[in-house]
């Protein structure tokens, strides 16, 4: 009996060492919720996905906690928007994490801004326009082009760090693909060519330029520092003149200015998520789109 034991032990501890890339899940460190989604929709259940960012702040300022740097430690990959947005603390994050598999230039560090074409890249940069970002608006993830490509990085880098399960990262891109189709003829559909919006920060840029509409000025001129009494002026002044449709604003716009403008204009102010989980029924980053989309074209 007791042989026999042994015997089956035996086995089930070969087939479990056999077996052990079938079972094993890709860490991944993502910094933003909707990067953190995506690597979700292309990894399932062979990914577990954790995410620094909060839904509640603001992307460009970030504090590299133990915590975050603990996460770092334990990853596979890091994946993370870049065009400098998280250039306060992720550097911090990488290098304080000793992990050597997510090191620039290893395939465990994951640039999604290698994916897209930046737009609004400034020709010179200096302090005193604020806290601009010399390689372009890193704001892409409003961009479905710019998303569905990032995605389709993800499963080649998938793919690579985890060959076994390949067909498995290859068909969820094409499950992710195939309702990004359907979702972008939807979206097409919306009344959104034409309009005019004001914006605190520069965060619709992509997505004014891929559904035709405008972003007539953003109180923020120079990102980072808070608007003077002479900016925001310029922008009542603006309002006034061109009579956008609505003022688009998110869950960490400072409100004083914004009470102010529409004190003096009447302007319609509309929340607008800012990443994957910002709002209720923001979910994913269909839903993300699903909510932006809609809130534009009913004003």
């Amino acid at each position: 009996m007791k042989k026999y034991i042994m015997k089956i032990f035996f086995w089930i501890s070969f087939l479990m060492m056999f077996n052990t890339n079938l079972f094993a899940q890709v860490k991944v460190v993502a910094t933003l919720p909707w990067i953190g989604d995506i690597a979700k929709q292309i990894g399932k259940e062979n990914v577990l996905v954790t995410t620094l960012v909060k839904t509640s702040q603001d992307p460009h300022y970030v504090e590299a906690k133990p915590s975050l740097i603990v996460a770092a430690r334990k990853a596979d990959i890091i994946m993370y928007n870049g065009l400098d947005l998280e250039i306060g603390y992720l550097p911090v994050i990488i290098e304080s994490s000793k992990n050597p598999d997510i090191q620039p230039g290893k395939i465990g560090n994951f640039d999604c801004s290698k994916f897209i074409t930046p737009i609004e890249k400034p020709s010179s940069v200096d302090r005193s326009m604020g806290d601009i970002h010399p390689l372009g608006n890193p704001h892409y993830h409003f961009s479905p082009n710019n998303v569905l490509n990032v995605a389709r990085g993800m499963a080649e880098v998938f793919a690579k760090i985890d060959p076994v399960n390949e067909s498995h990262y290859r068909k969820n891109y094409k499950d992710f693909y195939r309702k990004w189709q359907e979702k972008v003829a939807e979206w097409k559909t919306k009344n959104l060519a034409g309009k005019k919006f004001v914006a605190y920060h520069w965060l619709f840029s992509y997505l004014a330029s891929e559904f035709d509409f405008q972003i007539i000025c953003c109180i923020e001129t120079k990102p980072g520092i808070p608007p003077s009494s002479g900016e925001i002026k310029k922008v009542i002044d603006t309002i006034n003149m061109t009579k956008p449709n609505a003022m688009l604003v998110n869950v960490y716009t400072p409100k004083k200015p914004i009470e102010f403008i529409v004190e003096k204009t009447g302007i319609r102010t509309v929340l607008v998520p800012h990443d994957v989980g910002s709002l209720p029924g923001t979910e994913d980053w269909f839903s993300f789109m699903d909510r932006v989309i809609l809130l534009l074209s009913e004003v």
